[in-house]
């Protein structure tokens, strides 16, 4: 399936539109009402549950981001949704949950975290519930993931929901637990075919790179990851279609 045009149209808030100075923290039912209210598309992270639940966080771990530790998928949905978000007042969210706040009123993007922890083929319970909680969805959404595996997986799952590859430049520092040869291989973005991506959302550090300016001469959409002030929001436009945005509050076009 094509990347609806609303992806392209609407600049999309980074785990939705966060200010946690106004308590919003991110991937939260707070943030997700006000990028409705403002007519932002919407970016959100899933994470697994311990008994399969697609719960909407960004973290493998809980300390950042709530006052519990330990790894997300160590604990229950029923648990997890007890959990305050640091900064807000509402609990870390199930997938489901915030597909009722947004009920297709905005375009939302929705990012399924690794499970393999090296990128690779140990996935398949993320995107079931992913796909399980997206059946019967009314409104332009679309699914990606750094991971290759992950895109296949669920397009063969839901395969009317359009899907992409989120990319950048794959190197050791940002990445310390993918082999050498696996962070070479992903960064050619060699795998649009196998997985059925329909686009890109790539680093806006690397928006340069002939990887990049060899999808888009494909004609495939470009969006870009993050953008955080209006200038670099418009050096990203000289080659992305979309930005994913946050810090900031860029102008929606009429």
């Amino acid at each position: 399936m094509p990347l609806p045009a609303a992806f392209l149209t609407r600049p999309i808030a980074h785990r939705a539109l966060h200010d946690i100075a106004t308590g919003r923290p991110e991937n939260s039912i707070e943030a997700v009402r006000a990028a409705v209210e403002a007519g932002y598309g919407i970016e959100i992270d899933l994470q697994l549950s311990q008994d399969g639940e697609a719960m909407v966080f960004h973290d493998y771990d809980l300390a950042r981001l709530t006052a519990e530790k330990g790894p997300i998928q160590m604990r229950p949905a029923a648990e997890l949704t007890r959990i305050p978000l640091t900064g807000g007042t509402h609990p870390i969210p199930t997938f489901a949950q915030v597909l009722e706040e947004v009920a297709g009123k905005v375009p939302l993007l929705v990012e399924i975290k690794d499970q393999d922890g090296a990128l690779g083929p140990a996935i398949g319970r993320l995107e079931q519930a992913a796909a399980k909680a997206l059946d019967g969805y009314r409104g332009d959404v679309a699914v990606m993931s750094f991971n290759p595996n992950s895109v296949r997986v669920f397009g063969g799952l839901a395969p009317d929901i359009p899907c992409g590859l989120t990319t950048c430049d794959f190197n050791a520092e940002d990445w310390p637990l993918v082999p050498k040869a696996r962070r070479e291989r992903l960064a050619g973005i060699p795998d649009l075919a196998a997985s059925r991506a329909q686009f890109i959302s790539h680093d806006r550090n690397d928006l340069a790179s002939p990887e990049v300016a060899r999808i888009k001469a494909r004609g495939l959409p470009v969006l870009c990851w993050t953008i955080r002030t209006p200038e670099a929001e418009a050096e990203a436009r000289r080659i992305a279609d979309n930005v994913t945005f946050e810090g900031y509050l860029p102008p929606i076009p009429a």
